[in-house]
């Protein structure tokens, strides 16, 4: 008998899982989880964000609870942001490093303020796949007489619901205005008279929110969510959008070999306005010197898609490899992510990149691929 059944067993399922079912989702398994990779399509639910609204299960992404009197303090020294800049209802998309600058994970760091008894509090999402890992990292850390941690990642669903669109169709079902929150602005808010965090984040290039709730709550929410019209989307439109986007996709476009300057988040780095942190001494150095690689968007001619892992060449040489690729649906020709020298990280830079033994020609050119208008 084949042990797949025996290996699908042991995957992981958010609460919304029998959603999927019961739309007939393709499932595949992802970072210890089996999650819809599509459900009426890749193209037709790439589409729907592009133009109206997709929703998306991210239940599966790590949720942390932090608090303490010291807690932007504390969380300083381990992103090379400056978070001492935010205001309450504010985010800040950063990454923790490690000792050589390599990035632990990317996060988004939610700031919620200070309670009545003066400790500061917010959340924390992080990757699927590095939730065990990030954890680990932060309670290694962070001083635990002083910081309360709290990992909620299997008590809370997480919906994205995305698209120029979402605003109209999220409204009804939540009691605050929604029209008053900012870009990487959140709120505790009350959502079909339950209460909810709600951010307007995402990992698409268009406007949305991601609404945490308990899971009895989720499911109600996607149903009446999907009752309106708002689209079903798998990890397959994910990729292509948050490609699109030019968004990195961990373990792939960034991991613990790349430093946050290779990997063109020089915004990231706040090096005059904060003082120490892990990965800080590398980080300036190589703001010095420069960098010797870079992550740059590539445009394949024709149909050839540059795919994860297929080396880039410059004049018969490998001069990089190729993190991220696929046939943009927006723009209809191939677009890739990929590390190369930085004498090449030019735009209009002419290069190549070999596919299945063959060597097809593509150029360096501007990210991101796709940006919506305002």
């Amino acid at each position: 008998m084949s042990e797949q059944p025996e290996k699908l067993l042991l995957l992981s399922r958010t609460p919304l899982f029998d959603l999927a079912v019961e739309l007939k989702a393709r499932l595949t398994p992802f970072a210890g989880w089996e999650m819809a990779v599509q459900y009426s399509g890749i193209g037709a639910e790439h589409q729907a964000v592009r133009t109206s609204a997709g929703m998306f299960d991210i239940s599966h992404m790590g949720k942390f609870v932090v608090r303490g009197k010291n807690l932007i303090t504390q969380l300083q020294r381990l992103v090379p942001s400056d978070l001492s800049r935010l205001q309450p209802g504010q985010a800040q998309y950063t990454v923790l490093l490690n000792p050589n600058a390599g990035i632990i994970d990317d996060i988004i760091f939610y700031y919620q303020g200070e309670t009545g008894t003066g400790e500061q509090r917010g959340f924390i999402i992080v990757n699927a796949a590095t939730t065990e890992k990030d954890k680990r990292w932060l309670l290694s850390h962070l001083e635990r007489d002083k910081i309360d941690f709290q990992n909620i990642s299997s008590s809370k669903v997480l919906i994205a619901v995305q698209g120029p669109k979402a605003v109209s169709y999220l409204q009804p079902l939540v009691k605050e205005d929604l029209t008053s929150v900012k870009p990487f602005g959140h709120l505790e808010a009350t959502v079909l008279n339950q209460p909810a965090f709600i951010a307007r984040t995402g990992y698409t290039g268009e406007d949305g929110f991601e609404i945490m709730v308990d899971p009895e709550v989720g499911i109600e929410l996607w149903r009446s969510l999907h009752q309106a019209g708002v689209i079903p989307c798998g990890l397959g439109a994910r990729d292509t959008l948050r490609l699109e986007a030019a968004m990195a996709l961990y373990g792939q476009d960034i991991d613990d070999t790349t430093t946050p300057l290779e990997a063109g988040l020089n915004w990231l780095v706040h090096l005059d306005t904060k003082g120490e942190f892990i990965g800080r001494s590398v980080l300036e150095k190589q703001k010095a010197a420069g960098v010797k690689r870079r992550l740059v968007g590539l445009q394949m001619q024709g149909r050839n898609i540059a795919r994860h892992g297929y080396p880039v060449l410059y004049q018969g040489e490998i001069v990089g490899e190729v993190t991220s690729g696929t046939l943009s649906p927006t723009l209809g020709y191939p677009v890739a992510l990929a590390y190369v020298s930085t004498e090449l990280a030019t735009v209009k830079q002419p290069i190549e990149v070999e596919i299945r033994g063959k060597v097809y020609p593509g150029v360096v050119v501007k990210k991101p691929f796709y940006k919506r208008s305002r």
